[in-house]
């Protein structure tokens, strides 16, 4: 199923590539650049961009306005693709979850101190420098792939990483999500959608049957603040061998990753915290932030154990 682009009436388009469009608006209007200077194109009323809908395979389509609220109650999405549904339900606030969504979560601008104080330019907003590479790195990206160190704010996209879905968008064919974004090295974008362009819904293929997943967030304060890490994990089991695993990373670089070299220990029977240690190599870590690569492997492990079941939190 896709959504019929003729849906989309051809002065919406212009609009968008002329300013910024608009869903839930839980980031733009967050954000120092989205004042009132800023022409917003306004999405929340376009005709079959809403709802999840089961496809005759068991595959399911997301219309890009789903509310993250949507997700994280579905009881069938719950059932089918726990990882995506808890990442979901952990997100934000009730309030925010209720008009986020899912188009806007993956579409949404980095959460960086510098990018959105005014006070400073950056790669994001026009200028040819990152700050917080000789300032405050704390919640820098741990795995470094390029100028800039914003880590990527996209929780659902981490999830559907290890999902292997795709997105439909205006214009184009099929996309997988990591081609949202690319491999993190253009500093000035936060996703490689050209103005204009929209999300219109996320495909996922058939349910594994007998999944079993977990999500954990690190974060500095118990209720809704944004991750230090997190990570999401997939596990089948076929009796006590594990015969399909993903475990997907964010809140560590540029873009959201598919942590295959753990996946591939899994398979080939190395213990959990064997597994999670490969996230180290990856890591090179600024001054602030070499806290992350412990944290990146501890939160890892933690998925993996809470996806089998032998977690003792």
């Amino acid at each position: 199923m896709t959504v019929p682009t003729e849906l989309l009436p051809a002065d919406l388009l212009q609009a968008a590539r002329d300013g910024e469009p608009r869903a839930g608006g839980t980031d733009l209007m967050s954000r120092p650049a989205a004042g009132p200077h800023v022409d917003l194109t306004g999405l929340r009323d376009l005709p079959g961009m809403s709802g999840i809908t089961w496809q005759p395979d068991g595959s399911v389509h997301i219309g890009a306005l789903t509310t993250i609220a949507d997700l994280a109650r579905d009881a069938r999405l719950r059932s089918a693709y726990p990882a995506l549904a808890l990442t979901a339900q952990a997100l934000a606030t009730p309030q925010i979850r209720a008009v986020a969504t899912v188009g806007g979560n993956l579409l949404q601008r980095n959460r960086c101190r510098y990018y959105r104080n005014p006070a400073f330019t950056c790669h994001q907003n026009g200028g040819n420098s990152c700050p917080a590479r000789t300032g405050d790195t704390l919640d820098a990206a741990v795995i470094d792939t390029g100028p800039c160190l914003a880590p990527h704010p996209s929780s659902l996209a981490m999830a559907l990483l290890t999902y292997d879905a795709s997105v439909q968008v205006h214009d184009r064919g099929p996309l997988p999500v990591a081609g949202l974004y690319g491999d993190g090295s253009d500093p000035s974008r936060d996703h490689l959608l050209d103005p204009g362009e929209l999300v219109l819904a996320i495909h996922l293929p058939p349910p594994v049957a007998g999944e079993r997943a977990a999500y954990h967030r690190a974060t500095g304060r118990s209720e809704a603040e944004w991750p230090l890490v997190e990570a999401v994990a997939r596990l089948v089991l076929d009796g006590t061998r594990i015969s399909h695993v993903a475990v997907g990373a964010g809140g560590v670089a540029r873009v959201p990753l598919r942590l295959d070299e753990v996946e591939k220990a899994v398979l080939a029977g190395e213990p959990f915290a064997t597994a999670a240690a490969l996230t180290a190599g990856r890591c090179t870590p600024a001054p602030g932030n070499a806290y992350k690569v412990t944290l990146l492997a501890g939160t890892v492990l933690e998925v993996l154990e809470r996806a089998a079941g032998t977690s003792s939190s």
